[in-house]
């Protein structure tokens, strides 16, 4: 590799890497709050399209985020608790159905004895279903047991929208000036290179979140109308695992299905959630992948995968937050290097050759 710019590409690459593990702890909500400004910039551009100014464009947006969060936290976050307590309650119901049915049915049919000691089992549950109820309330006495801990949770929740607020105000100014610090030779090709890169994050951070907002929607609530125990959990769960092809729809049949055969006790129950996750599966095919999607170049699942655990590995959080921008914009870079160092310079030497004495 005798290519300086290469060279010097590369160590920058590795100098921003290592300079970013280094600020991975304060750098979370600045992460939080770029991501939400990408994902709203969108909007704020078409409102200025309809001749408003920006700074009420980012204002409307600003609001829009701040109710999405208030619904969050005022209606889904309650039922979610409500479902758990409830779940919690029926547990020894279901101990019983466990131990007088299930467990004689597995070992008739496999020929093994379990031992499983399901009467301590359900006394624990039954004792201490009212903490396991709780969990948000032990999640917030033991955030404020420490003090430096509450203020650091306090600074990131006020850091967040107000970054978010700033970056949006002068989403396209910074851009433009990160643009603008390039040569002039070489800003055309950063703009192809950015156009890429924003089809593919696009794909992946707006469309796809749109997908599995509306895949979570469709399976809580099919399986509320259902009646399980679990609805809004588990649709929730489904619905978020399914920006991997059929991990989602896998995790949200066996999770359901069981569920819905230990509340039920019938086969009957099974036919209908099948038939809910097979709604969702349609609509996805049908409406909401072309819908939100589109025909835009994603990421492989795999490299999804593993660029969300290896950000989380190296970076907490924040490299979680990190993990799907980076990877899109190493694929597009990847791509462009190949061609640009791989299939180019055969073509140029070929016309240096015809263009010779």
């Amino acid at each position: 590799m005798n290519n300086p710019r290469m060279i010097f590409g590369l160590l920058l690459a590795a100098g921003t890497g290592w300079l970013v593990y280094l600020l991975a702890p304060i750098l979370t909500p600045f992460l939080a709050a770029a991501l939400l400004a990408y994902l709203g910039n969108p909007l704020v551009t078409r409102l200025t399209r309809l001749r408003l100014p920006r700074a009420l464009a980012v204002v409307l947006v600003f609001l829009l985020f701040a109710l999405l969060v208030a619904a969050l936290l005022v209606f889904i976050l309650p039922a979610f608790q409500r479902q758990i307590v409830e779940f919690a309650q029926r547990l020894p119901t279901y101990f019983d159905w466990l131990q007088r049915q299930a467990l004689p049915w597995i070992e008739e049919l496999t020929g093994a004895e379990l031992v499983l000691d399901v009467a301590t089992l359900r006394e624990t549950l039954q004792a201490h279903w009212q903490e396991m109820g709780g969990w948000l309330k032990l999640s917030v006495e033991y955030a404020m047991q420490s003090g430096l801990r509450l203020v650091g949770w306090l600074v990131t929740l006020v850091l967040i929208p107000v970054v978010t607020f700033y970056l949006l105000l002068d989403w396209d100014r910074l851009l433009a000036k990160l643009l603008a610090l390039l040569p002039a030779s070489k800003q055309p090709r950063a703009r192809a290179l950015a156009r890429e890169t924003d089809a593919v994050l696009g794909s992946f951070l707006r469309g796809q979140l749109s997908v599995m907002l509306a895949l979570a929607t469709v399976y809580a609530t099919g399986l509320w109308i259902v009646g399980l125990d679990l609805a809004l959990p588990i649709g929730l769960l489904a619905g978020l695992l399914s920006f991997v092809p059929y991990l989602g729809l896998i995790t949200g049949v066996t999770a359901a299905g069981i569920g819905a055969y230990i509340q039920f006790q019938d086969v009957q129950p099974l036919l209908w959630v099948l038939a809910v996750f097979g709604v969702g599966q349609l609509l996805d095919s049908l409406w909401f992948t072309p819908r939100f999607v589109g025909g835009r170049t994603g990421l492989h699942p795999v490299a999804v995968i593993f660029a969300i655990l290896a950000g989380g590995q190296l970076f907490g959080f924040a490299g979680v937050l990190l993990a799907l921008p980076v990877a899109a914009v190493l694929k597009v870079w990847l791509r462009h290097l190949h061609g640009r160092y791989v299939v180019e310079p055969p073509v140029r030497r070929r016309d240096a050759r015809r263009a010779g004495p």
